[in-house]
């Protein structure tokens, strides 16, 4: 049970109201009992909008369903199909030609390309990693992965081979980044010290310290350092010891789909990591190697440039902080009887602590341009967009910032939003610094959307399909139409495979390819090998190449699986791969509160698995049920078989709970639930059920 304290008419769970007003609003000046009462007013005008925009959500999801239910039997009619969307407001004129107007962006979103990290914001640790994955050994990425084309590195210590073999690939990019003058190799230098390095082009040499040379190529900086005494510098002709690049440009910190947050103690947690990130105090101990390790924000790196005068590099990646959508509400705070839209909470809080760095009551700042940057998911077209503008106004005047101080990162994940994308942007254009592709989500809501209109496509031929490849490429080209190249980013969604970096290195630079500037990462070592991709390719060059934007009609198309004919395995085998998915990540939700982490998948290949893989597991088992591609026993019977196979994946883990021995349990019951009742469920998405399992969980 909460303990509540009251404050202009909102009850608010009793340490959140301290930590706001002890440490966040005592810190920027504000008055407690001006905030409140402006808080009032803000719930009171933006909650009854958020609940009518819920309900627009199932007004439309009806007409289409019913739509779709009258044609049962009929072949697509796509004009029809198309002329009904915008009778009833599903799709929206498109706004005309026009530019974004965001200004005071920083340069890491603007006008620079390189990868992004999405870190679950209750992990202080996993946080404070991404956060400094603003620079990454690529010799320690090179030794530690598969990426090289040489034996895995011998245990039990440093082994030179393998550090010969890194050495000879890190070379190998150096000469493909920073060609030397007349042709020659890196890997032909020998002991630096204070020498001249001679270039090819002397431009890319930008500055120095102890030890060290800077260069930049593509707009990211590579720090080259020297220690012949170390034992990898005693292998190097030059006595290069390592090679830094310029990674994670920037960071998102998620209080969404990557966290399991279901009351006020996991927002108040939440929140208090923000704040250490904002405030530049956060840190964390833990034992590492039989040590007790603290570890810190990274300070800023300093240089001299070529005239000798001194300069600093920001030491971390630029922070986002990632809201929750519109449609869940948080018995964190409470006004008029009922628990508020969890989203408002979240503008609120994350924008008075960001307040906090605009008003440099920082140790170690983040926006350089005084903005704050919040990325906000799950939104339903231009209205759902509109909206944010507003609420973010409102939080503005709240706490005396200037207007579109608060940026925001719209996710293109919901189908009004990607086929009224145009109109999307043009509702928030003056504050608008990114948008993001993202197939798990996306799909989901593509089948839940047209649940009706019959049995979908296996998951792994979505991949391949008009509406998919159109979606990917409206994203790229409206976003370019509208003017976000060179004041925002336009992205792609994550490489979720941690362990598979060598394929990672081979497909990922497509989506610099098609025209994103950002795309995400799993991890820091992902993000320093991912930024090789940004020197090989100038994305800004290749933006200005760019053809033809898909039309709507590709958008529209349905991926119904019409005239296909599965055999049993591919069904049973489709099934399994759902449902083993959807119990692995399920369990660690529900049973430990844990949003985002490495998942086994059928193959025992660990994925980087957040809500969005249950989204579209539950949405896709719930469509073949309801058509009957499968019927009640095929699923449970697969969910049995799944959990005995989860439950194997997690023998080794003491304070895992098995799923076959509990099927009365939260975690296997939430699973059933999320695909029996995933017709039901708002816009297919898992929320409303894993928060309230993971309720009883915790009160167990």
């Amino acid at each position: 049970m909460n303990d509540y304290t009251t404050r202009a008419g909102i009850e608010v769970d009793t340490a959140l109201a301290e930590f706001l007003e002890n440490e966040v609003l005592a810190s920027l000046d504000c008055d407690a009992e001006a905030f409140w009462s402006g808080c009032a007013d803000l719930l009171g005008r933006f909650v009854p909008r958020n609940r009518e925009l819920l309900a627009k959500r199932e007004e439309l999801q009806a007409r289409i369903d019913a739509w779709h239910r009258e044609r049962a039997g009929q072949p697509h009619d796509a004009d029809s199909y198309r002329a009904f969307l915008a009778e009833i407001g599903y799709l929206v004129p498109e706004p005309g030609e026009f530019r974004i107007g965001t200004e005071n962006v920083d340069a890491e979103i603007a006008t620079m390309a390189g990868p992004q990290l999405v870190v679950p914001i209750l992990n202080a640790r996993f946080l404070l990693n991404a956060a400094n994955a603003r620079w990454g050994s690529l010799y320690d990425a090179l030794y530690g992965t598969d990426t090289l084309d040489a034996p895995p590195a011998l245990p039990g210590g440093y082994d030179e081979l393998r550090g010969q073999a890194v050495i000879a690939e890190a070379k190998r990019f150096l000469d493909q980044t920073l060609p030397l003058a007349n042709g020659k190799s890196w890997a032909a230098l020998t002991a630096i010290g204070d020498d001249h390095i001679p270039l090819a082009d002397e431009s890319q040499f930008v500055g120095k310290s102890e030890n060290a040379r800077l260069f930049r190529n593509n707009g990211l900086h590579i720090e080259v350092q020297f220690d012949p005494a170390s034992p990898v510098g005693r292998q190097d002709r030059a006595g290069i010891s390592d090679i830094l690049l310029e990674a994670a440009l920037t960071t998102i910190a998620d209080l969404e789909d990557s966290v399991a947050a279901v009351d006020a103690e996991d927002k108040l947690l939440g929140y208090r990591n923000w704040l250490g990130v904002i405030r530049g105090d956060l840190e964390e101990s833990f034992a590492k190697g039989g040590k007790n390790v603290t570890r810190r924000l990274a300070e800023d790196r300093r240089y001299s440039d070529p005239q000798g005068q001194t300069f600093t590099l920001p030491g971390r990646s630029l922070m986002f902080v990632r809201n929750v959508g519109h449609l869940m509400t948080t018995p964190a705070m409470r006004f008029a009887g009922e628990d508020i839209p969890e989203g408002l909470m979240d503008a609120i809080v994350t924008g008075a602590i960001g307040a906090l760095d605009v008003a440099g009551k920082t140790r170690l700042g983040n926006s350089r341009s005084g903005s704050i940057y919040i990325v906000k998911p799950k939104m339903h077209g231009p209205e759902e967009c509109g909206f944010t503008n507003d609420l973010f106004d409102a939080v503005e005047d709240l706490l005396a910032l200037p207007r579109h101080t608060m940026k925001v990162g719209v996710m293109d994940e919901e189908r009004r939003t990607s086929a009224n994308l145009g109109a999307c942007i043009h509702a928030v254009k003056h504050r608008i610094v990114f948008i993001n592709t993202g197939f798990l989500d996306r799909t989901g809501d593509e089948i839940h959307t047209s649940m009706q209109a019959g049995a979908m496509l296996r998951k792994g031929a979505m991949k391949d399909t008009a509406w998919l490849r159109a979606y990917e490429t409206r994203n790229v080209g409206i976003g370019l139409r509208h003017g976000l190249s060179g004041r925002a980013q336009i992205g792609k969604g994550m490489w979720a495979a941690p362990d598979l970096m060598g394929k990672m290195m081979i497909e990922k630079i497509g989506h610099l390819r098609a025209g994103a500037n950002t795309a995400w990462v799993p991890s820091p070592t992902a993000a320093t090998l991912h930024a090789i991709h940004y020197h090989r390719e100038d994305v800004f060059e290749l933006q200005r190449g760019l053809g033809e934007v898909p039309g709507l009609d590709e958008l529209l198309t349905i991926p119904l699986a019409e005239g296909v004919n599965w055999s049993d395995e591919e069904v049973r085998e489709e099934l399994d791969n759902n449902c083993q998915g959807l119990l692995g990540y399920v369990v660690r939700w529900i049973d430990h509160g844990v949003g985002c982490s490495k998942v086994p998948d059928i193959n025992d290949v660990g994925l980087m698995e957040d809500r969005a893989t249950l989204r579209i597991s539950s949405q896709h088992v719930a469509n073949w049920l309801l058509h009957g591609v499968v019927n009640e026993g095929q699923v449970m019977d697969s969910l049995h078989r799944m959990a005995a196979k989860v439950d194997e994946q997690n023998a080794g883990d003491p304070a895992y709970e098995p799923l076959l021995a509990n099927e009365d349990g939260a975690a296997f019951s939430a699973a059933k639930a999320l695909i029996f009742q995933g017709v039901e469920q708002p816009s297919g998405y898992t929320e409303p059920l894993l928060h309230a399992w993971r309720a009883r969980k915790k009160a167990e």
